[in-house]
């Protein structure tokens, strides 16, 4: 996607894709990451999710890559915390205890900047990307966090019905672009309440193992 659409929709607060409490998938299948005690958490394109002070509270470090600098600041409002702000060369670094979240794009974040993660949750940023990106993704992920394990989230439905973001990938695709480097299985495959628009989704979370 364009970054000056992710810009609008923090910008006019069109935001419906963020969740007013911690996401219950996170919540019911994370004990599957076998993240250690005071392990660091990557949650990419993570806008101001509930689910950093979630890990927050069980004790985890948490690390995250957000386009929009509105939804960080209001991240760490939210979070009641003031973060140190430094410049990169591509991004900005928004430290505080136990929380590192990098402004920009996340194909510019390395893992040198990044630094050493134990797993992955990823219920926004693959699903945001239509699928010419979602190959250079998968990879670049992979790669910036030396293969650690993750939660994946995806949606299936009707594309004649509708279009993404989020976008349809049906369990081909995540096959395609993470079983070279992941042990795959799923853990949950639920019916979106409600739909998208009125179109029936179904929500499937993956488990992905490095090989």
């Amino acid at each position: 996607m364009e970054h000056s659409f992710w810009h609008d929709r923090w910008g006019t607060g069109r935001i419906g894709f963020h969740e007013g409490e911690p996401n219950p998938l996170l919540v019911t299948h994370f004990p599957y990451l076998g993240v250690p005690e005071n392990g660091r958490v990557f949650v990419p394109l993570c806008g101001k999710t509930l689910d950093i002070g979630w890990l927050l509270s069980k004790g985890h470090r948490v690390a995250g890559a957000e386009l929009s600098e509105v939804a960080i600041e209001q991240l760490f409002e939210e979070l009641g915390i003031e973060p140190v702000i430094s410049d990169l060369e591509k991004l900005k670094h928004y430290s505080a205890d136990n929380i590192d979240i990098f402004a920009g794009d996340v194909f510019d974040l390395t893992a040198a900047v990044l630094g050493p993660v134990d797993a992955i949750f990823d219920r926004a940023a693959f699903v945001a990307l239509p699928e010419t990106m979602r190959a250079q993704y998968a990879p670049h992920i992979a790669g910036i966090t030396d293969n650690a394990p993750q939660l994946l989230v995806t949606f299936e439905y009707d594309t004649s019905l509708l279009d993404g973001p989020p976008f349809s990938i049906p369990g081909d695709e995540v096959m395609q672009r993470y079983g070279d480097r992941h042990d795959l299985s799923i853990l949950a495959h639920n019916t979106v309440a409600g739909g998208f628009r009125g179109v029936t989704a179904a929500e499937i979370v993956w488990l992905l193992r490095p090989l």
